[in-house]
């Protein structure tokens, strides 16, 4: 099966809508409402384009990841991150590599466009295959009620998380 990665687009928006909703539709730890998630960040100014990506197979859109800006800050400082929100495969084609295809293409993009970190609420077996670690071990804290194995780092660059510590910010769209 061929797959390939490419930017949203507008004309995308209706097909991605449906790969969140059906990806997540069977999801225990799910609110189910991913989808307008997304749909509210693209509209938002933590909405970043390039960072919106699909995969297709045979024409068809059968996954998509979204990164968007975030900050992390302490009583001293504020620093400037991505959060991972959402991955989604159709149920059809999960457990084929698709999401770590979304995931390893988002890193690199994110990282030619200087981002140095980003952060995630995550399955706590399925992200540190990509390098993602507990938020914890850098004092970084997320906003939601999640346990402490689901709350994940990852550095892009070396120095990425290097004196960074502090309460995640999320765009108010996560909060709707």
């Amino acid at each position: 099966m061929a797959i390939s990665l490419r930017q949203e687009t507008d004309t995308d928006y209706e097909a991605v809508f449906k790969v969140i909703e059906e990806a997540f539709s069977e999801v225990v730890d799910s609110d189910n409402k991913e989808h307008f998630l997304v749909e509210r960040l693209r509209n938002s100014e933590a909405f970043i384009p390039e960072l919106s990506i699909i995969a297709e197979s045979d024409g068809s859109i059968i996954g998509h990841i979204l990164l968007t800006r975030i900050q992390i800050t302490n009583d001293d400082e504020s620093f400037s991150s991505l959060a991972l929100a959402p991955v989604s495969v159709l149920p059809a084609f999960q457990k084929k590599g698709i999401g770590g295809q979304l995931i390893v293409e988002a890193h690199k993009i994110a990282k030619s466009l200087g981002h140095q970190s980003i952060v995630l609420l995550g399955h706590e077996s399925y992200y540190p295959k990509f390098g993602y670690e507990l938020a914890s071990k850098y004092n970084i804290t997320i906003p939601f009620e999640a346990p402490e194995e689901n709350c994940l780092v990852i550095k892009l660059v070396r120095d990425g998380l290097n004196g960074v510590s502090g309460a995640v910010e999320y765009a108010k769209e996560f909060y709707k």
